[in-house]
């Protein structure tokens, strides 16, 4: 029985490229502001992939997002007049339309988090800015590691007291959901396919049979409904 769903956030609940296009923008006007957030975003991985590989012991993605909004501002030739406001652009990212109603309708059936890269910090101000109603903060603060590590899906099922097979990994990423398979969570898949803007390509459609594959939360939340109804999914508030 799935009794907790964890999320992932960036690009499964909000839209970053937009949100922090528009940050970009109102601080450098001379950029490509679409074209910075694109490249900022990024750095993301293989800052992350030096921790993953054992290179660098554990850094906050706070603080990687600051080191790679430098190595992005030397690549445009620019100065940002205030790095610290830019790169809290993070923490002031904006829902998908569906995310509030259809995270409001999930929590009625589970237990849900975050299971994100982003700090506890981050994590924490972005839901007071989006309305992300979290019962509570998971993730890499607590594994003090990146995803696709095993350690940071285990970490946040062990938080919650419950075993991986009683736990739904939701994601908009293929990848993601392997991993979290792996080691017995169940899955979810929401396609975004505006993320990367009009060209993307990757994501766009679910690449194996994922345990629910659901058009938005409002639609995960009606089949999430049907497996409770099934006896598969214990209700939060019972």
């Amino acid at each position: 029985m799935v009794e907790a769903l964890i999320f992932d956030v960036f690009g499964t609940c909000v839209d970053w490229r937009a949100s922090v296009a528009r940050e970009v923008a109102a601080v450098l006007p001379e950029v490509d502001a679409e074209a910075f957030a694109t490249a900022w975003r990024g750095e993301y991985d293989p800052a992350m992939a030096r921790i993953r590989e054992g290179a660098r012991g554990y850094v906050p993605l706070d603080d990687l997002h600051l080191e790679n909004l430098d190595t992005v501002a030397r690549a445009f030739g620019v100065r940002v007049p205030d790095r610290l406001a830019l790169n809290a652009a993070w923490e002031r990212l904006d829902p998908w339309p569906d995310v509030i109603q259809g995270l409001a309708a999930l929590k009625r059936l589970a237990m849900i988090a975050p299971c994100s890269n982003g700090s506890i910090a981050l994590m924490t101000r972005l839901a007071r800015h989006a309305g992300l109603p979290w019962d509570c903060i998971l993730g890499a603060d607590l594994a003090r590691g990146y995803k696709p590590q095993p350690e940071v899906y285990l970490a946040s099922c062990a938080a919650l007291r419950l075993p991986p097979e009683a736990v739904m990994m939701v994601a908009a990423h293929n990848s993601d959901l392997a991993a979290a398979r792996a080691v017995g969570l169940r899955t979810g898949f929401v396609a975004r396919p505006r993320e990367h803007g009009p060209g993307q390509v990757q994501d766009l459609r679910p690449e194996s049979d994922w345990d629910v594959i659901a058009e938005d939360f409002a639609d995960l939340a009606a089949q999430i409904l049907v497996l409770r109804s099934r006896g598969e999914v214990s209700c939060a508030g019972a």
